[in-house]
């Protein structure tokens, strides 16, 4: 009998936790030396994958096989979206094996590594490969094993004996007697990998109970009535002839059990329990509690005056992904658990397609992207694409991880999942079968919402909008806090000029937050008291904090026969394109300075003045600035521009400078250059409106610059990573060098925004490489409602 259930009154009004989950969608997994890697970054809310705005900085890392971080960008989140690089150069000491790239927000770090983002990156060497083949052939066997760590109860685990392992899982939990249940179990090699088996199941009289086999990736499911004083074993094979047995985990003789089926489109709950449990607690009442990433939408108390009672959850009401079904007890004892995966039909149609199938070498491919809804109306999107060359490698089907499977599947599971896209793959029939028993097997990760009672409140890292700086002022010989002490904040690199002010509490602190920069930039911060005068030691608080510690393990390598063949055929084109080693896919931008000549900071100044041996003796700085530039009268402690009555802002080696002092006493002889522009409103606000004097010193030069002042403080600081464009040669503005090399390249085309336009539509297009080959095109994106849309399609390059 199925009965209905009522929905918890107020969940509806219950605010969701606001936790993010990251994504990265890279243009590709497996990587030669030398070659550029590109990223989007997606940012969702956890419990609806919806785009948030929650945090602006990204910290995006890579990591070595030997757990160093060895290269760390800061990419700029907006509205949930971003996009960077990583040059996989000899600078940041690539060598060929299993890096890993991870992301995170500092929001993030309050909830641990589970909602880290982590991706497996293979780095191969072409050129290693062909003149050293054993170099990666006879390399010791390994890869990563999976984690196969459950919250469920794991009763028994067989010890592996030639080479594989088997774990049993009771639906629910347990096993309880007189109670028929279904067993999930999986089986895996000493890697972590999954294994086919087969097995017969006996109980303690020797009786054969039933047979299994493990219809895909080593996990299937089995049906079971425990009787009352027997046990249960199996003896398990696999197709090589390996033999294990396994004791079953022992029945509980009392308790209660959640099953759930998928009938005909109906999810059916059914609680069970036997007469022993009932003779002990008639008409007990249990409560069933559905939650999905932390967030209750079912909440039902139901009166079991028999040994199972089912009811439906209405589809409609659940959300799409994995939700918990735990079932309490009278005293809220929790009995039983079970992880269900519900698919929705969602009211999308995303189209992707190229307007040939076939292209000459370097024809213009054109794709056209349709998001609309199943009746044609505009669904509002961001999408990345990657086109990549496959190079002569067989791909059946890819199964990797992609946006689908990682926000839907694996940020909710622990542990690692073979081929994690093969169940979101609908030509596959038996997927969602097959993915209930990863859900019997591989556990519930639950993250940490049990853990953290009154979320929100008191958590170690804040969301973070743009980047902060923040200290204290006190006296030069004490501890005591300086109070309204005027903070005085300049930010400057090559494109922008800004100040800011603050005043400091009655604590001496001050703090500037939100500050937007990207790249190296040059920070000048200063303290005055309240009579204007330089005075008190400023205490700075760490700018960036250390990043999370690496857990990424180095394992041995081996290099499966598809990366040795993908490597042997991409030496072939390196080689019939002319490409050696040691300028595979050089950087694009080349800048060549004059030896000791330090960049303009000014951008295009009206006058540069370089000091010589010819420059005329000058007795102080003013009179040397005066003849070096046009249009300046000297003063008496300055100068200034004819047209104006104050004096200009003076910016000395990068940094500004307020105080005179500070300027008259640089040394003419260390004088390198000097740099102005008169009209500077536009560039550096309203301390640029008399102009600007840029003065730089000789590298090695002894200035007020470099000398401790304990009221300012001049450093350099990093701001968001400047993302580069990926390159794409252009017949109309042709680079010989460089599209030569682009000729050969493995990613054809990477565009990380790809946005529909108000009519649904959008349209790439682009110039195929000069190869005969097969192309893959890969699609990854979501929805403004948070629905994560993969596509793919397939063409091919012929001379």
């Amino acid at each position: 009998m199925v009965v209905s259930v009522g929905f918890a009154q107020g969940q509806e009004a219950k605010k969701p936790p606001t936790i993010e989950k990251i994504y990265l969608h890279t243009d590709r997994a497996k990587y030669f030396a030398g070659e550029d890697l590109w990223y989007k970054a997606y940012d969702v809310l956890a419990y609806n994958n919806v785009l948030t705005d929650n945090s602006n900085i990204l910290y995006v890392e890579l990591i070595a096989p030997d757990s160093r971080i060895i290269a760390r960008n800061k990419t700029n989140i907006e509205m949930g979206l971003g996009y960077g690089d990583f040059q996989l150069s000899d600078s940041l000491g690539v060598k060929p094996g299993m890096y890993q790239i991870r992301a995170y927000t500092n929001w993030d770090r309050n909830f641990g590594e589970d909602f880290v983002f982590t991706k497996d990156i293979e780095i191969m060497d072409a050129f290693e490969l062909h003149f050293k083949p054993e170099s990666l052939a006879n390399r010791p066997a390994g890869s990563a094993a999976a984690n196969n760590s459950s919250k469920k109860a794991v009763p028994e685990k067989a010890v592996a004996q030639k080479g594989f392992s088997v774990e049993f899982f009771p639906e629910g939990g347990s096993l309880l007697e007189n109670v028929a249940s279904i067993v999930g179990f999986k089986a895996v090699d000493s890697q972590g990998n999954p294994v086919t088996v087969k097995g017969e199941l006996f109980d303690s009289d020797n009786e054969l109970v039933t047979g299994f086999l493990s219809p895909h990736d080593g996990m299937g499911k089995l049906q079971l009535m425990p009787i009352a004083g027997k046990s249960y074993y199996a003896k398990i094979k696999t197709f090589d002839g390996s033999e294990i047995r396994v004791e079953l985990p022992k029945a509980l003789k009392q308790g209660y059990l959640l099953n759930f089926r998928a009938i005909k489109g109906r999810n059916i709950v059914t609680i069970n329990t036997n007469e022993a449990t009932l003779v002990q607690n008639p008409n007990s009442e249990v409560t069933l509690i559905c939650k999905f990433r932390g967030l209750s939408y079912l909440e039902t108390t139901q009166t079991l005056a028999a040994t199972s009672l089912s009811f439906e959850l209405p589809k409609e009401k659940i959300p799409e992904g994995i939700s918990q079904l735990t079932l309490y007890d009278k005293d809220f004892k929790p009995q039983s658990e079970r992880l269900i995966y519900v698919e929705k039909d969602n009211d999308l149609e995303v189209q992707l397609t190229a307007d040939k199938e076939n292209y000459r070498s370097s024809e213009k491919t054109t794709l056209q992207l349709s998001s609309k809804s199943k009746t044609g109306e505009a669904r509002s999107a961001s999408f990345s694409l990657s086109v990549t060359d496959m190079n002569g490698v067989v791909e059946n089907k890819d199964y990797n991880s992609n946006i689908c499977s990682y926000f839907l599947l694996e940020s909710d599971i622990r542990g690692k999942i073979n081929n994690p896209a093969y169940y979101f793959d609908t030509t596959n029939l038996k997927r969602l079968d097959y993915l209930d028993n990863l859900l019997l097997t591989q556990g519930w990760r639950d993250f940490m919402w049990k853990t953290i009672p009154g979320f929100g409140e008191n958590l170690s890292y804040k969301a973070e909008k743009g980047f902060t700086i923040s200290g204290r002022v006190k006296q030069l010989l004490g501890e005591k806090a300086k109070a309204n002490s005027s903070m005085t904040l300049a930010l400057m690199n090559k494109k922008h000029f800004n100040i800011f002010d603050a005043v400091t509490d009655e604590n001496g602190r001050f703090r500037f937050e939100n500050m937007m920069f990207s790249g190296k930039t040059n920070m000048f911060l200063n303290t005055r008291n309240e009579k204007g005068k330089f005075r008190g030691e400023i205490v700075l608080d760490t700018i960036e904090m250390l990043p999370m510690l690496v857990s990424f393990k180095k394992e041995p390598m081996r290099w499966p026969d598809a990366s040795r063949m993908l490597a042997e055929n991409v030496f072939k084109k390196f080689s019939s394109f002319g490409i050696v080693q040691d300028n595979i896919l050089d950087e694009v931008q080349i800048v060549s300075k004059k030896k000791n000549q330090p960049s303009s900071l000014l951008g295009m100044p009206d006058f540069s003045y370089t000091v010589d041996e010819n420059s005329p003796v000058a007795n102080t700085i003013y009179d040397l600035i005066q003849f070096a530039i046009p249009g300046v009268i000297a003063t008496e402690n300055s100068v200034r521009f004819m047209r104006y009555e104050d004096s200009p802002l003076f910016i000395l080696d990068g940094f500004p400078v307020y105080n005179a002092t500070d300027i008259e006493v640089v040394q003419l002889i260390n004088i390198e250059r000097i740099e102005a522009i008169k009209n500077a409103s536009i560039l550096y606000g309203q301390e640029g409106a008399n102009g600007v004097i840029a003065i730089y010193t000789k590298p090695g030069s002894k200035n007020t610059a470099e000398k401790e002042l304990f009221h300012s403080i001049k450093k350099e600081i990093e701001g968001y990573y400047m993302a580069r464009v990926f390159y794409m040669p252009n017949p109309e503005k042709p680079n010989p060098e460089l599209d030569e090399k682009a000729a050969a390249r493995n990613t054809i085309y990477w565009n990380p925004y790809v946005h529909p336009d108000k009519t649904g539509n959008a349209s790439v297009t682009f110039d195929n490489i000069a190869i005969d080959t097969k192309v893959k095109v890969n699609l990854e994106g979501i929805t403004a409602g948070g629905i994560p849309v993969v596509k793919k399609l397939y063409y091919t390059i012929t001379k």
